[in-house]
């Protein structure tokens, strides 16, 4: 995986996001399974309830194409390392439990995560087979 690929198409999509509220534009671009990427910004929404994340935008993109499966995600903000919020970080999880996740604010400058580093204890799709004995995933 090149990472400093995965951050620049993040960086480019940030600049299409649409954030006339806060201002803050934040921008996600995903790897997924077969090294196709897709990528994401920020869309904000007046009533705010139905605004969505770039990472959210960038996995459904991904997923609304048939992928299931991603391997990393890289997020860049308008602040210092923009870490994904907790509702991004559950869909992560459900789409890639074993995902990289680069927190960058440029090429050279970024941390990189794993899942359990960001969102320890999890509950995903495994957690219901336990539970109903089928498989879900």
């Amino acid at each position: 995986m090149n990472k400093k690929e995965l951050i620049i198409r993040a960086l480019e999509a940030k600049e299409n996001a649409y954030v006339p509220y806060s201002k803050f534009k934040v921008g996600a671009a995903v790897l997924t399974e077969d090294h196709s990427i897709y990528t994401g910004c920020n869309i904000e929404i007046a009533s705010y309830s139905p605004t969505i994340c770039a990472e959210r935008t960038a996995i459904f993109k991904a997923v609304s194409e048939g992928h299931r499966k991603i391997k990393a995600v890289a997020v860049v903000g308008d602040g210092d390392l923009t870490h994904p919020c907790g509702v991004c970080r559950q869909v992560i999880r459900e789409f890639g439990k074993d995902a990289v996740i680069i927190v960058a604010n440029s090429e050279t400058d970024y941390k990189v995560y794993t899942l359990d580093d960001l969102l320890p204890h999890s509950f995903g799709p495994e957690d219901l087979e336990e539970i109903r004995g089928e498989d879900y995933v």
